[in-house]
């Protein structure tokens, strides 16, 4: 089965109790094999919000791309996430960042993330799990791409 990193985020409400449900209600043909830790992050794109909750699950699925889209969707909506504006604050946020070494462009999903190399929450918790793991455009190593970028808004809160 295909190996996906999947980046989850919280901003409102228990933000730690958002990310557990979310990582314990995924689809059961999603299987979580390892989870990072939790880092606190400082809000991008819109920077008047709280900060965020940030982790990356290392899962395996039998379902395809726009299948598992759809279901993270679903379960954004199940666990009461509200429509807002770009970047906005947010209950819970669901983000395919790699399905194994696909590259996918379609209009409602870009594998991998197009910004996984720019963003510094969804980079520290996916190096921690996968260091080594190559960017399928890039050709670069995680720990190589989070090198790259300014870490100082990330900071771990429970391993």
């Amino acid at each position: 089965m295909p190996i996906v990193y999947l980046g989850l985020g919280s901003n409102l409400g228990d933000r730690r109790a958002n990310l557990i449900a979310a990582a314990g209600a995924l689809p059961p043909a999603t299987i979580v094999l390892r989870a990072s830790g939790i880092y606190e992050t400082e809000p991008w794109g819109y920077l008047e919000q709280p900060a965020f909750l940030n982790q990356v699950l290392e899962t395996e699925t039998s379902l395809s791309p726009t299948d598992l889209l759809a279901a993270l969707k679903r379960l954004e909506t199940r666990l009461g996430r509200q429509a807002t504006f770009r970047y906005g604050p947010r209950l819970i946020d669901l983000d395919i960042l790699l399905y194994d070494q696909l590259v996918l462009n379609q209009s409602d999903l870009v594998i991998p993330h197009p910004q996984l190399a720019q963003r510094a929450f969804i980079l520290v918790p996916l190096a921690e799990l996968a260091p080594d793991l190559l960017h399928p455009l890039l050709g670069a190593s995680m720990a190589e791409l989070k090198d790259r970028i300014d870490l100082s808004g990330v900071k771990l809160v429970e391993d």
